[in-house]
């Protein structure tokens, strides 16, 4: 075998290896003939024109990620510092957002410097509506603002803004000791209004116990009253039943009903000496003095009977 067919036999072998090309999983590859977009090739293996087609760019449909940090201002001339994760993909496969995501942009570089700026603004453009106030309790509106303002954008450019997490919000030193000042004071205000609330409340059922009682207590007094006057009321009804019925006896046994008053007298005597208690009573007990207590008795029971009759 002469030379010239050894090397003729050597550049088809080159050749024959040059026009496979393997195209990893998650990849796809741009083609160009002269410098002129011709085809993607798809991930395995493909076919190319050695020396014509040549690969001009490998461009990754993988999830990807950027985390990126920065400042904003709010209404109230507060800083915000923000630190945010980027998750961003390549729209799809198709031909012409493969060719968008090669040719718009020089290198992987200046996109993500681009896309970068791009949410910056949108998170500034916000902010600055808002109040520092405001900015802590709106995490989602942001993202929603951001993801809504560069979705058509980044269309343009082939990719999407998959999530946009703001990790970290923060303000400056001097405005978070001026917040934590404003929550300490706001906390005890609350406190003190709390305390009041709970102290009113107290000394009002206090209040409602103690005029319960007062009423419980005067409505029992009232009862106790009218069972007291009942029970006199019955014991003297009693004593006047005791009396006409001892009186009717000695009538029929021709005595003298005054005794009954003379027995009345001397129990009552008898029951000042057994149940006193230190209590000084005088009585006139000479022969007169009982004498004139018995003429009074019989007087008071001669006006009983006239006033009968």
């Amino acid at each position: 075998m002469s030379v010239i067919t050894m090397v003729i036999l050597g550049l088809l072998f080159i050749t024959l290896l040059l026009s496979f090309r393997t195209v990893q999983q998650g990849t796809v590859a741009v083609i160009t003939v002269f410098g002129k977009y011709r085809r993607v090739m798809r991930p395995g293996l493909n076919f190319k024109i050695p020396f014509i087609e040549r690969v001009a760019k490998k461009i990754s449909i993988q999830n990807r990620s950027a985390e990126l940090g920065f400042q904003a201002v709010t209404i109230d001339q507060a800083n915000v510092n923000f630190t945010a994760m980027l998750l961003y993909s390549v729209l799809n496969h198709e031909e012409e957002t493969i060719k968008s995501v090669a040719f718009k942009f020089i290198d992987e570089r200046n996109f993500m410097q681009a896309l970068v700026r791009s949410v910056e603004g949108s998170v500034r453009a916000f902010v600055a509506t808002k109040k520092q106030s405001e900015v802590l309790i709106t995490r989602r509106e942001i993202v929603e603002a951001v993801k809504e303002q560069l979705d058509i954008t980044l269309e343009g450019w082939g990719y999407h803004l998959i999530d946009l997490q703001l990790n970290d919000i923060t303000f400056d030193e001097e405005v978070m000791r001026s917040m934590a000042k404003v929550v300490a004071s706001n906390n005890l205000k609350a406190a003190a209004e709390n305390e009041g609330q709970a102290l009113l409340i107290t000394k009002t059922k206090a209040a409602e116990a103690e005029g319960n009682a007062i009423k419980i207590s005067a409505q029992a007094e009232k009862e106790a009253a009218q069972l007291r006057g009942q029970g006199v009321a019955l014991f003297r009804e009693e004593v006047a039943k005791g009396m006409a019925i001892a009186a009717k006896q000695m009538e029929d046994s021709n005595l003298d009903a005054n005794l009954i008053l003379f027995s009345m007298w001397t129990e009552a005597i008898k029951n000042f000496a057994e149940h006193g208690k230190g209590n000084v009573i005088f009585l006139d007990g000479s022969n007169e003095g009982m004498q004139k207590s018995l003429k009074e008795m019989m007087a008071l029971n001669q006006l009983n009977l006239h006033a009968k009759k």
